[in-house]
């Protein structure tokens, strides 16, 4: 009797003969496995800073100097006359305001409470041209580099303008001479900056992250479509850090204005990968000191588009997903 209901409650062998999916996991190399622990990546910055402080020394330590012995007349000479030297206050103030504004309203979020659902009553009312089922997430992102087009040049150059109405604009990092005669400096930084892509492109967190704007592998034209915009809000951005902020700072604080700017252009790239949220801060401060010294930011602007569409490649040929056709459907 417990033989036959031990049978009687066999189940079924329903599943006899089938294949179930299996997702094949790579394998790593023992080198990866360890770079990957986090204690051992978030250690890996201390060497590279040991290495990379000694050589931004030898390049840029003469320029330092100049620009300190130059704050320091600049000091000495407000000293005599009774007066303060309010610029980098001023700076930093309007930085923080400028950067809390659009980290709140400057992104995703506020463009899915406020201007997202305008776009698509917009198209239910017959402007069919819209198209935001298919341009959604690009609209999103023409909110995030106009916004970032807008805080780093219109309002702080105007509103310096307003304040400091003697200062020339073009001496915040918007003059082309010093710019030609130091382009071999700047392609010596892109060629390191594509060495370390390299050593990222297979991780994980840089294949999920880049490119931003996740249609890109869609078609050529959304490809496109998204350098422009990404590269106008570099354009925004190396006005803000290396031209507006370095070029409000050193009358007073010398080689130091290089390293009040590299703070603030560090934390912007948190929530980015770790290794470039940490190569940041080496990058702003070469790109700083460069712009220190020639007063241009368009040497600076070539690398970082050169880099950010060197990533976006990467990372799309890495994945298999580099656009096939020129135009999607739809």
């Amino acid at each position: 009797m417990l033989l036959e209901l031990a049978t009687w409650l066999e189940p079924p062998h329903v599943l006899d003969g089938l294949e179930l999916p299996v997702t094949r996991l790579e394998e790593i190399s023992w080198f990866e496995a360890i770079r990957s622990h986090p204690v051992v990546k978030a250690l890996i910055p201390i060497p590279v800073f040991l290495v990379a402080a000694p050589i931004i020394w030898w390049l840029f330590r003469g320029w330092w100097r100049e620009a300190d012995e130059e704050a320091t007349r600049f000091r000495s000479q407000l000293s005599a006359e009774g007066r303060v030297d309010n610029r980098p206050l001023a700076c930093l103030l309007i930085t923080a305001i400028i950067l809390t504004l659009q980290e709140y309203y400057g992104g995703r979020q506020f463009y899915d409470s406020l201007i997202r659902p305008a776009l698509s009553e917009y198209q239910a009312e017959g402007h069919t041209w819209i198209k935001f089922k298919k341009w959604d997430e690009f609209y999103g992102y023409v909110w995030w580099s106009g916004t970032r087009i807008a805080g780093y040049t219109i309002i702080p150059f105007g509103i310096w303008k307003l304040l400091f109405p003697k200062d020339s604009l073009l001496d915040m990092g918007l003059r082309v001479r010093g710019f030609i005669s130091h382009i071999w400096i700047y392609g010596v930084c892109f060629l390191i900056v594509v060495a370390a892509m390299g050593l990222v492109a297979t991780q994980p967190e840089f294949l999920r992250y880049y490119p931003f704007y996740k249609h890109s592998s869609r078609s050529w034209h959304d490809l496109m479509a998204w350098q422009s915009i990404y590269w106008l809000q570099f354009l925004g951005l190396e006005a803000f850090f290396r031209g507006w902020m370095v070029g409000a700072m050193r009358h007073s604080l010398g080689s130091a204005s290089v390293l009040a700017m590299a703070v603030p252009y560090c934390m912007i790239h948190y929530g980015k990968p770790y290794e470039e949220a940490q190569g940041a801060i080496i990058a702003g401060v070469f790109l700083g000191s460069l712009a220190l010294k020639t007063r241009s930011i368009w040497g600076g602007l070539l690398v970082h588009i050169a880099v950010a569409v060197s990533m976006d490649l990467l990372s799309l040929w890495s994945r298999g997903a580099i656009p096939k056709v020129f135009w999607a459907p739809g």
